[in-house]
């Protein structure tokens, strides 16, 4: 059975080609594996102009960046250990020569050949290998990779090695990839030791040997901030900074940046063989927060002075407690607003600028683009949100400000959404209180009164022009919008009818050619009452349409107090002052005086009266800022704004009343 399961094959089968290759081959045709993308990608980035930064997306070919880098990150390696203040780097003019040199101790000449040739050699295997403080190393290169296959991957690499201890130097080139190497005699040197680099990448590895300067230049400065007090150099120009990160920040914007923390945190553990030591943490972030801006978040982040272009374990953490704090902040007045708030209510403007030094930093790959978890510096990083966010909230009120406005401006546009449905399935509906016009082709001349009660509504049932006028009763005192959400101003039913009635949308501008009513008039009570309901309409409309207003839509009529039947026909007085002048006119002779209490005590011909006006009182506001602003003194949720207000009058009055300083009161009669 298992005979017959076998595959048949001849008496001779070919076999796969087992095939050893060496390290330059390795690196040669498998330069993504090393330094990452051999090909270009599209890097949303920064560069540095002359005056600040700008933000965009570069045409980035990862592996050719990386293979440069790497020399550079040796020279950072020795700037952690104490031995560099000084880094020369110098493009050619032909894009394609680089040469890298520092001032540092340099190393033993015998194995400059190995160093730049062989994988896995270097000094930065020891994990736990510790300074003469008892703290474990800071390094950027811990595989022994990096500056070995630069050298394998090049057409022209150049290694003056100056070393300090033996006052002697040597200089190996390795050409094609170091199939070719010629050295140079040993001797003895004066002045600064060090290593110096020349490279000349591989056409033929790479595709494209140019070096971007731009890019090139970016790193460079990215590493002068990133080690303050450390001096580059490109092409002659000198990059020196003092206060790090911060100044990087800076330079995105001077106005808005700040220092959310700069701090270190020192950790104490035993290694395998049991020796202690202590590990440290740097730790800087800087924000710029653009309070204009709707723009996703931005993330600048190193790792040991490298880009973590892919983010990582640092970038979600410290963006997570940071979001976090600000919702525990915020917590008590979203739900006394029932507001929820999401990351970019928080996030949306906010540049983080994020520097980390470190122990041993573990990476997805070679290319160091993306940090993976590391205990200690969780806790670093915890504590170091926890100090600095207290801080940070004491001085930065108006933020707090625009991230519940924010959320406030979520909902509304939610409620909008909605509110737009629900008014064009209203439009279709017949709404049962209102007593409409009947015009049909020209509505431009109809108006709508907007009465106070039921009775107001039979009154003008049988004194209006059927044509041109309509009405719609109220039930007592409309909803304050002020206080209100979108919501329940839609889940309104008598706002909800006025709407439909007179074809207006919460959220659209409105439009005159699709207004049922060209003119809306408010006919209440001529009592407080009445004004209240006055001004309550006259929020609800200006909250939402103040174009109305602007072109004369929004009026209110005055209804006659007293109907006074004199031997000049009945006359109508609209307040007790007109009643008191009325009086006082000798050629009219008053028989009767019927005090209306209400709309609902009008007679017929008092309605037709108010009713035949061409024009009533126009509510406008001259200025719509303050026509805003005294709205929300009046009908907003801050109680106290009504009471200055109401003190400020208090105080007019009195001082309208006391006398000038030369002017003396009358005696009082006894």
């Amino acid at each position: 059975m298992a005979d017959a399961d076998q595959k048949k094959r001849g008496q001779k089968v070919k076999e796969a080609e087992i095939e050893s290759k060496d390290q330059r081959w390795h690196s040669r045709h498998r330069v993504s594996l090393v330094f990452g993308s051999n090909d270009i990608e599209d890097l949303e980035t920064y560069v540095y102009t002359k005056s600040g930064i700008e933000f965009k997306t570069v045409k980035f070919h990862q592996a050719k960046s990386k293979a440069i880098e790497e020399i550079l990150d040796n020279c950072i390696d020795e700037f952690y250990r104490g031995h560099v203040t000084r880094i020369d780097t110098t493009l050619a003019k032909d894009g394609k020569t680089v040469t890298v040199k520092d001032n540092g101790i340099g190393f033993a000449l015998d194995k400059i050949q190995v160093v730049y040739t062989e994988f896995r050699t270097g000094s930065k295997f020891k994990d736990e290998e510790l300074d003469e403080k008892g703290f474990l190393h800071r390094t950027l290169g811990q595989n022994g990779l990096g500056a070995s296959a630069t050298c394998l991957t090049s057409d022209l690499f150049r290694a003056t090695v100056k070393h300090y201890n033996t006052k002697k130097e040597q200089t190996y080139t390795f050409i094609d990839g170091a199939l070719q190497v010629e050295k140079s005699k040993v001797k003895s040197f004066t002045g600064e030791s060090g290593v110096t680099v020349e490279i000349v990448l591989s056409n033929e590895v790479y595709k494209d040997n140019i070096i971007n300067e731009e890019l090139l230049r970016k790193r460079i400065i990215d590493l002068a901030f990133n080690n303050p007090g450390l001096t580059f150099t490109f092409n002659g120009e000198k990059y020196l900074f003092k206060k790090g990160l911060f100044e990087l920040s800076e330079r995105i914007n001077a106005k808005s940046a700040q220092l959310l923390g700069e701090d270190h945190f020192v950790f104490k553990g035993t290694n395998d063989k049991g020796k202690n030591y202590k590990s440290r943490y740097d730790l800087i972030v800087a924000l710029n927060i653009d309070m204009r801006s709707e723009e996703r978040e931005r993330m600048i982040s190193f790792v040991n002075s490298t880009p973590t272009y892919d983010g990582g374990f640092h970038h979600d953490r410290i963006k997570r407690l940071y979001i976090n704090h600000i919702k525990d902040r915020l917590e008590r007045m979203c739900k006394k607003e029932k507001l929820t708030l999401v990351d970019n209510d928080i996030l949306a403007g906010v540049t983080f600028t994020i520097g980390i030094i470190m122990p041993n930093p573990r990476f997805e790959s070679q290319t160091k683009r993306k940090l993976v978890r590391d205990v200690e510096l969780e806790k670093a990083i915890e504590e170091f949100m926890e100090k600095s966010m207290k801080t940070f909230a004491k001085n930065n009120e108006k933020y707090f400000e625009l991230v519940i406005e924010r959320a406030r401006a979520r909902v509304r546009f939610s409620e909008l959404k909605d509110a737009h449905k629900l008014g064009k399935k209203q439009r279709r509906e017949r709404v049962e209180k209102l007593l409409d016009a009947n015009e049909r082709r020209d509505r431009s001349n109809c108006t709508l009164f907007i009465c106070e009660g039921d009775s107001a509504i039979g009154g003008l049932r049988s004194a209006r022009n059927k044509l041109s006028q309509g009405g719609i009763a109220l039930k007592g005192k409309p909803m304050n919008v002020s206080q209100a959400s979108i919501k329940e101003v839609i889940e309104n039913q008598e706002f909800l009818d006025i709407m439909s009635s007179i074809g207006l949308v919460i959220g659209q501008t409105s439009d005159p050619a699709n207004m049922r009513y060209s003119k809306i008039v408010f006919l209440s009570d001529s009592d407080v009452d009445g004004g209240h309901i006055n001004t309550l309409l006259t929020n609800f409309f200006y909250t939402y349409w103040p174009e109305l207003f602007e072109r004369g839509s929004i009026q209110y009529a005055k209804a006659p107090l007293f109907e006074v039947i004199t031997n000049k026909g009945t006359i109508y007085c609209e307040t007790p002052g007109e009643l008191e002048s009325l009086k006082k006119k000798k050629e009219v002779q008053i028989k009767e005086i019927q005090r209306n209490k209400g709309l609902g005590e009008m007679s017929p011909e008092a309605f037709k009266y108010v009713l035949s006006r061409e024009e009533y009182t126009k509510i406008t506001a001259k200025n719509v800022g303050e026509a805003k602003k005294m709205l929300e003194i009046c009908f907003g949720t801050d109680t106290q704004l009504r009471k200055d207000l109401l003190i400020d009058e208090e105080k007019k009055t009195e001082s309208k009343s006391k006398p000038a300083k030369n002017e003396r009161r009358a005696p009082k009669k006894k």
